[in-house]
């Protein structure tokens, strides 16, 4: 039954088509928060007050969007600007998300007949990943690694804060900006860390050093940052040079599994590195953090996991896997730290940043689309729509508790002893484990 508020603005069978396929996808949903605007001029208002406008570009957009498998082709639509969504796109993807992951069995029969009535789409060419080699070997993780992060700096900074922090920021209490959450998380890092002057500390995967800086200016630590992206460790060493902290903080493109044998650092924390370890690999990875460690000290590990009860789509696929992270893998916390025992390690602590990792995605999008002119110059129309669509679908997921944000605290005990004290108090007193 046709929609009362349908219009057409043209006789374009399709767009008749568009308008079932749609009223198909989302049944009662259908533009009841949302508008919907077709390639044509038709427009369909919300009902209710709109939280955004589905945008469909062209006649084939929703058939190469929604034919299977739909967890990549509907990013692929969106990427390539077939479809498109003005407003809350963290919305849009609350109302996609159950479609592309669970759809229906007689919605997708239903759909089918319709889709083929449509004409096809020609997609342009895309930025997509086509990795050989063994999943996790070192030439494919450098691989992996390029492709996401070596796209230039100036994209990123077009989203991330001045100091390119690309992980979860914490919004400590009276602290509202991203830079200021940002410096919030490096420090309430460090101090679990109770990191010292003059200890040497080892981040693996440093990103763009913002950590090494931090840990070298403010803790005065001797600070070593590993990264297998070029471009991050040229930006990086150009920023430390920049603070003046050559003498006590570098970074080095490696990966940290060729870190020398008889290497050994006072603490080693590692920041949002973890999703690309894979789970072969997890034993190796904790295991070659243990040994570079000195004993009685401690290892930070902060990563993302996916919940128990979804473990089994824990590896990129779809979308994330060919546009966004490569060869990227969720473990549940309670896996990973099974591991990590396994290693020699004794967890001290563990706290979930969820609800901090969702906040900062949308301040992310916010800057992104804020800037997107910037980010488009730097890499690209298909990078802005990829990245803004993925970083929305984060948020969500963060949101609604599919995924978590983890710092685990482990320690290499010396005969049973820790350098721990014996709370929690001191990681709550402003300026603890500060050079001066």
């Amino acid at each position: 039954m046709q929609v009362a508020a349908e219009r057409f603005a043209s006789a374009d069978p399709n767009a008749r088509l568009a308008a079932a396929v749609l009223r198909t996808l989302f049944g009662e949903a259908y533009a009841r928060d949302f508008n919907i605007a077709l390639w044509e001029g038709t427009y369909v208002p919300a009902s209710r007050q709109a939280r955004f406008t589905l945008r469909v570009n062209a006649p084939g957009a929703l058939r190469s969007a929604f034919t299977p498998p739909a967890d990549l082709n509907a990013g692929r639509a969106f990427a390539a600007g077939l479809l498109d969504v003005d407003g809350d796109i963290e919305a849009a993807v609350d109302e996609l998300f159950d479609f592309v992951q669970r759809p229906p069995a007689l919605t997708l029969v239903k759909l089918a007949m319709l889709l083929r009535r449509m004409p096809r789409a020609h997609l342009p060419q895309l930025r997509e990943a086509h990795l050989r080699g063994k999943r996790h070997s070192l030439a494919r993780d450098r691989a992996a690694i390029g492709f996401h992060y070596d796209q230039p700096v100036e994209f990123y900074s077009s989203f991330l804060d001045r100091d390119l922090v690309y992980s979860c920021a914490y919004f400590d209490e009276g602290v509202t900006s991203l830079d200021e959450a940002q410096h919030a998380k490096i420090d309430h890092t460090l101090r679990k860390l109770r990191l010292a002057p003059g200890e040497r500390l080892l981040d693996i995967g440093c990103g763009w050093g913002a950590l090494v800086i931090r840990a070298a200016k403010e803790f005065g630590a001797q600070a070593l940052g590993v990264t297998l992206s070029e471009r991050q460790a040229r930006e990086a060493n150009r920023r430390i040079a920049q603070a003046g902290l050559q003498e006590r903080a570098r970074v080095e493109l490696l990966d940290y599994r060729e870190l020398p044998r008889d290497a050994l650092f006072d603490k080693i924390v590692s920041i949002g590195m973890f999703e690309h370890v894979g789970r072969d690999k997890l034993a190796e990875y904790f295991e070659t953090a243990y040994r570079l460690l000195k004993p009685g000290s401690l290892f930070l590990n902060h990563g993302i996991a996916i919940r128990e009860r979804n473990a089994r789509s824990g590896k990129s696929s779809g979308f994330m896997g060919r546009f966004i992270f490569p060869d990227g893998e969720l473990e549940p916390v309670s896996d990973s730290l099974q591991f990590a025992e396994r290693a020699g390690f004794e967890v001290r602590d563990v706290e979930n940043l969820r609800e901090h990792y969702a906040r900062t995605l949308r301040h992310w999008v916010k800057n992104l689309e804020s800037n997107r002119a910037q980010a488009v110059a730097a890499a690209g129309g298909q990078s802005y729509r990829a990245w803004r669509l993925y970083m929305a679908g984060s948020a969500q997921g963060f949101r609604t508790g599919r995924i978590g944000v983890y710092q685990a605290l482990l320690a290499k005990p010396d005969e049973g002893a820790v350098i721990l004290p014996a709370t929690r108090r001191d990681l709550y007193s402003a300026g603890t484990s500060r050079a001066g």
